[in-house]
C-alpha cells in the first residue's frame, strides 16, 4: 500500500470555493430581487440576480422539477469519484488535485443551492453588443476552470514533466 501523503489536503480548496461561493449569493439574495441588474463595467460585466432550475447555462431550465434530484445526485455522484481520485493522487500531483478540488468545490456549491432552495442563484452577467452569455456564479466559475485545466494538463501537462 502507497503510504504518501495524498491529494485530500486539495479539499480545503474545495471548502474554500464553497464559502465564498455561498457567501456570495447570501449577498446578492440580500440586495436584489429576482432579475434586478447593477452594471459593474457598462456594456460588458452586470450583476444579475437570476435563478437556475437547470444544469450549466440552463439546460433543463424548464424540465418540471425532476431535474432538481437528477442534478443533485449527479454531482454528489462525481464529487464522490473526485474525492477518491484524490486520495489516490500524491499531494505534489498539483496538476491532478487543482482542478479536482475546483471542481468539487464548485459542484457542493451549487449542490446546497438545489438542496436548499430548489434552485441554483446566479449573478454574474456577462453581455456585449447585443450578445449575452448565460448568468453563473462562483460555483460554476470554479467548475469551468477546474474542467478546463483538468483538460489542458491532461493533453500537456505529461509533455511538461517530461521535458524538464
Amino acid at each position: 500500500m502507497n503510504n504518501s501523503p495524498t491529494a485530500l489536503s486539495w479539499l480545503l480548496l474545495s471548502v474554500a470555493i464553497v464559502i465564498a461561493d455561498q457567501l456570495s449569493k447570501l449577498a446578492i439574495l440580500a440586495h436584489f430581487q429576482l432579475h434586478e441588474t447593477l452594471p459593474l463595467i457598462p456594456g460588458l460585466l452586470n450583476l444579475t440576480l437570476a435563478f437556475n432550475d437547470g444544469a450549466a447555462f440552463s439546460f433543463l431550465q424548464n424540465a418540471g422539477g425532476w431535474q432538481r434530484w437528477f442534478f443533485t445526485v449527479l454531482a454528489f455522484g462525481v464529487s464522490a469519484v473526485l474525492v477518491v481520485w484524490l486520495r489516490r493522487t500524491s499531494r505534489g500531483d498539483w496538476r491532478t488535485a487543482l482542478p479536482l478540488s475546483l471542481v468539487v468545490g464548485g459542484a457542493i456549491g451549487n449542490v446546497i443551492d438545489r438542496v436548499r432552495l430548489g434552485h441554483v442563484v446566479d449573478f454574474i452577467d456577462v453581455h456585449y453588443a447585443g450578445w449575452s452569455f448565460p448568468a453563473f456564479n462562483v460555483a460554476d466559475s470554479a467548475i469551468s476552470v477546474g474542467a478546463v485545466l483538468l483538460l489542458f494538463f491532461g493533453l500537456f501537462g505529461s509533455k511538461a514533466s517530461a521535458a524538464r
